[in-house]
């Protein structure tokens, strides 16, 4: 995890590991065994790594979830609170996983489209696993097409306390 999160950083940066070394004080061979898990940084030198990619460590909250019956015998997962994707995630091109778009033969939704995020939000909400509404769904833009969305009454009231609490904290 910790060097999927280094090499993210510094190919985002456009940094050679021998870069990235001689920016960090860092060897090449010892960023080359970070970014193969070969050996693990310190908190201090993680910083170090990141703050030359001009990357920040954030600490994001953890979402836990639970599941709530919508009916005809279905069940839905609902976070404790709402996922948040980076700016590029949120407004990608991508296939909708197999298990959540079966009848349609093309599969394919570009999030940055409103009417195109809105009916695969519509379709993530009603039939994803938790990891694919944490990783398809963005909290901002679901409060955004929220009164739009087509969702069956169980699914929207377990929803609803996290639109009004994204709400009252917007006004």
């Amino acid at each position: 995890m910790v060097e999927q999160l280094i090499t993210r950083a510094r190919r985002q940066s456009g940094l050679s590991q021998s870069e990235l070394a001689r920016r960090s004080g860092t060897s090449r061979p010892t960023l080359c065994a970070y970014e193969h898990g070969r050996v693990s940084p310190t908190l201090d030198t993680l910083q170090r790594l990141l703050d030359a990619t001009d990357h920040d460590l954030v600490a994001r909250r953890r979402l836990h979830w639970h599941r709530v019956r919508i009916g005809g015998g279905r069940v839905a997962s609902v976070p404790d609170a709402l996922p948040d994707l980076d700016a590029i995630a949120s407004v990608r091109r991508l296939e909708l996983p197999l298990h959540l778009e079966w009848s349609r033969q093309g599969r394919h939704v570009d999030l940055a489209d409103r009417r195109q995020r809105a009916r695969a939000y519509e379709t993530v909400l009603r039939e994803g696993r938790p990891g694919d509404i944490a990783g398809i769904v963005d909290g901002a833009l679901l409060v955004d097409l929220w009164d739009e969305l087509v969702l069956p009454r169980p699914l929207r009231a377990a929803w609803q306390p996290l639109i009004d609490e994204a709400r009252g904290a917007i006004s």
